[in-house]
């Protein structure tokens, strides 16, 4: 009788969870680029302009330090879904120097979105903020 119980019991708790929902979080991986950004990365570039207009890369491999590649994806969480916020995979951006530090070429430009999901579309709906 009891293991009959306890059986219903915990049947009851797990049709509640998934019936209910669990809240999730949004899970931004890597470096979100726009296209307005990578577009500004032209041949001939150092790695320093690069760095500076795009930030870190999301991989620096140390056997090929001539190709720095940036990788995004978002997974939207419970909000997010409720808004509407779609996913965005496989976006990546690679780009090659030669042995001198300078750009040699761009690869993955199409994969880049004209906005980022999930984001404001520029720094300023970040920064200001409505009067109180």
């Amino acid at each position: 009788m009891q293991k009959i119980m306890l059986t219903l019991f915990v049947t009851s708790l797990l049709a509640g969870c998934s019936t209910l929902g669990v809240y999730k979080v949004d899970i931004p991986q890597g470096t979100p680029l726009t296209q307005a950004q990578a577009s500004k990365i032209q041949v001939g570039m150092s790695h320093q302009q690069v760095r500076f207009l795009l930030g870190s890369p999301t991989v620096s491999d140390p056997m090929n330090p001539l190709r720095w590649d940036y990788i995004y994806n978002y997974t939207p969480g419970t909000y997010a879904k409720k808004a509407n916020i779609p996913a965005a995979h496989g976006q990546h951006l690679r780009i090659y120097f030669d042995p001198t530090g300078t750009v040699i070429k761009i690869e993955g430009l199409e994969t880049i979105p004209e906005s980022q999901p999930g984001l404001p579309g520029s720094k300023e709906a970040i920064l200001n903020a409505p009067p109180l």
